[in-house]
């Protein structure tokens, strides 16, 4: 972890020196630091800078990548795949999920897999009739998701494996961002018992 992180800083620092020699030699009196964060998470999760439109979208993605996968957690000591994505929509977007992928699901618009934006839900039906896992796309057919085999990272809608057993595309309705806390404390105390 410790040289993925160091790796990651070197990138970082260097994306910054090419980005200071092209704004010097461009004489542009600034530099973009957004575009800068767009560039460095491009080259990390394989994405198109043209793709990368939510910095912090890319950022909480990128601190989570690696975390194991554990059934019902939902910390960096291990989470699910509908943890995960409940995680990164409370901190992205300031929007409630429901617990589950299915429930999730029951609060999406479905969209065609062509017209997916970044920050859209993506659910699997892997060998079941109903919707066992979801991610988050995060652009150039590519989502981030807790993988029950290697836990927080990066996949690809078009690998064999995934485009076998997607279901659907969703996003969530402007006008239903969130939940009310009567269905969130519902669900928790529904997940108790």
């Amino acid at each position: 972890m410790k040289t993925k992180k160091f790796i990651a800083s070197m990138l970082f620092i260097g994306l910054c020196l090419v980005s200071q020699a092209q704004t010097n030699r461009n004489s542009k009196p600034e530099s973009d630091p957004d575009n800068l964060a767009k560039e460095y998470f491009s080259q990390i999760m394989g994405v198109a800078v043209s793709a990368t439109t939510n910095t912090k979208l890319y950022q909480f993605v990128y601190e989570w990548l690696g975390t194991p996968y554990r059934l019902g957690g939902d910390s960096k000591r291990g989470i699910d795949c509908s943890k995960f994505s409940y995680e990164l929509y409370d901190k992205v977007f300031n929007t409630s999920l429901g617990y589950n992928s299915r429930n999730q699901y029951s609060q999406v618009k479905t969209v065609e897999k062509n017209e997916l934006k970044a920050g859209d839900l993506v659910f699997f039906k892997i060998r079941s009739r109903s919707i066992t896992h979801v991610g988050v796309y995060i652009g150039d057919n590519k989502f981030a998701h807790a993988s029950s085999s290697k836990g927080v990272m990066i996949s690809n809608l078009d690998e064999p494996y995934w485009r076998r057993y997607y279901y659907n595309g969703g996003r969530l309705p402007e006008d239903n961002r969130t939940l009310t806390a009567e269905i969130i404390k519902a669900e928790k105390d529904n997940k108790l018992n």
